[in-house]
């Protein structure tokens, strides 16, 4: 670098000093300096700031970290990938033992195998993953976004009885493709939940609209995971061919710890959006404290287990979000009983995009076919209101309707106030809508 120097400048000009600094780093908020010019007229000094490993370091870890880390992602982002890379290294390690036992059992390394046998065992085994993994985004596509961390662990759970079959196929020469079969069909369903939900969380962690980043970045991770867990698993395949007790020992033990990094992964989310559990959970909190819980702490109380063992084990307050039904059709209601009357006054009360009618302590909820998702939030609120005074009072419609209009909007700008994404409620899709109109009325109904 080159510094000039006017010779018509004055006396004090000459003696002045410019400094010229070099910064380094991903993030405004992030950055170190490493090399310092300061020139004069008489003299030019040169100053390197911190070690040159120290730049390699961080150079390496761009590899592996969004840009801006940590400032760039929410603060679960760290636990999450610890316990989520430690649980993907175990999985790898068993999917080597797994592929050992399933190649065995196909033929591989025997004389009376054939090509065309074991290329068609194969082909059955992916064609019933394939038709699996349809099936269930058919069934339960819609339903992933709003149970992100249950179907994270169901995902994992499929994925572990997938192997397991794949373990013990030599075991069962006899119905060994519809063993394989149900494996494939079980790790069909992982790869749609698992794939899906990470979707999810990405966009979670997500803080400066870089979740193209943060997958990428996640994508780095895994395939360090993936290398080490490969080299891993060949290396215990090695030593234990030939011993099935040890093979199953460490399959075991590995399949305990995989699920107990997961669970532990779920636990350290804390997710923003509103779903319905978490949603009924910040209510009934406000209805009694009229404070709103930050989502670190609705993370404690949530379940995250599937429904099947959260009946078994929950210890707290009655659910409301399952007494509350979302989405209904308007054909499956009785015309014959008082709910047709019912319905009737409810669009002469409520001017909304929604009717709400209360069925042997259900709250069904008829959603308006031009409603927006803030509508069908503020349905699902109303809802869960109903749901409350349900056997508490006599003018169901009344009552709620009085708590939305005094309480609602108080209530969601503290949700907005305590880091809440309000914009929609993450709920299965709503398919069945409803037209109503306001006019005369008909002196005859055909």
């Amino acid at each position: 670098m080159e510094v000039f120097s006017s010779s018509s400048s004055s006396s004090s000009s000459s003696k002045s000093t410019i400094t010229l600094e070099e910064w380094n780093g991903s993030s405004p908020t992030k950055l170190s300096r490493t090399f310092t010019i300061k020139a004069s007229s008489s003299s030019l000094s040169i100053q390197r700031s911190g070690a040159r490993y120290s730049y390699v370091w961080r150079r390496f870890l761009q590899a592996f970290v969004p840009e801006g880390f940590p400032s760039s992602v929410t603060s679960d982002y760290v636990p999450f990938q610890i316990w989520d890379s430690l649980q993907g290294l175990s999985t790898y390690i068993r999917t080597m033992l797994s592929t050992q036992a399933l190649l065995s059992a196909i033929g591989v390394g025997e004389k009376s195998a054939t090509v065309i046998g074991a290329t068609f065992q194969w082909f059955l085994r992916d064609l019933t993953g394939m038709l699996g993994g349809i099936l269930f985004t058919l069934y339960q596509g819609s339903n992933l976004d709003s149970n992100a961390k249950m179907w994270r662990l169901v995902a994992d759970f499929m994925n572990d009885l997938g192997m397991l079959m794949d373990l013990i196929s030599p075991l069962f020469p006899s119905v060994f493709v519809v063993v394989v079969c149900l494996g494939s069909l079980s790790r069909s369903f992982t790869g749609v939940a698992s794939g899906a939900t990470r979707a999810a969380l990405t966009q979670h962690f997500a803080l400066q609209d870089n979740a193209a980043d943060i997958s990428a970045k996640e994508g780095s991770q895994e395939t360090v995971a993936t290398m080490i867990g490969m080299a891993l698993g060949m290396l215990l395949a090695r030593v234990t061919v030939g011993h099935p007790l040890a093979i199953w020992f460490l399959f075991m033990s590995l399949t305990l710890f995989h699920m107990y990094a997961n669970y532990r992964a779920v636990l350290c989310l804390a997710l923003t959006s509103l779903n319905p559990e978490r949603s009924s959970i910040l209510w009934q909190h406000f209805l009694k404290t009229g404070h709103v819980l930050s989502p670190k702490q609705v993370s404690s109380l949530e379940h995250v287990l599937p429904i099947i063992f959260t009946s078994w084990t929950s210890t707290n307050a009655k659910s409301l979000h399952k007494q509350v039904h979302l989405g209904m059709r308007v054909s499956s209601f009785d015309m014959s009983n008082s709910l047709f009357y019912l319905l009737v006054i409810d669009l002469f009360l409520f001017v909304e995009k929604y009717l709400l009618v209360e069925r042997k302590g259900v709250i069904h909820v008829i959603v308006h076919k031009d409603s927006q998702a803030a509508d069908i939030l503020k349905s699902f609120f109303h809802a869960l209101v109903m749901a409350h005074k349900t056997g508490q009072s006599k003018s169901l419609h009344s009552d709620s309707q009085r708590w939305m209009d005094d309480q609602y909007d108080v209530f969601l700008q503290k949700l907005k106030s305590s880091g809440w994404k309000t914009e929609r409620l993450l709920s299965p899709s709503v398919i069945w809508r409803a037209n109503w109109s306001y006019g005369p009325l008909q002196e005859k109904i055909d």
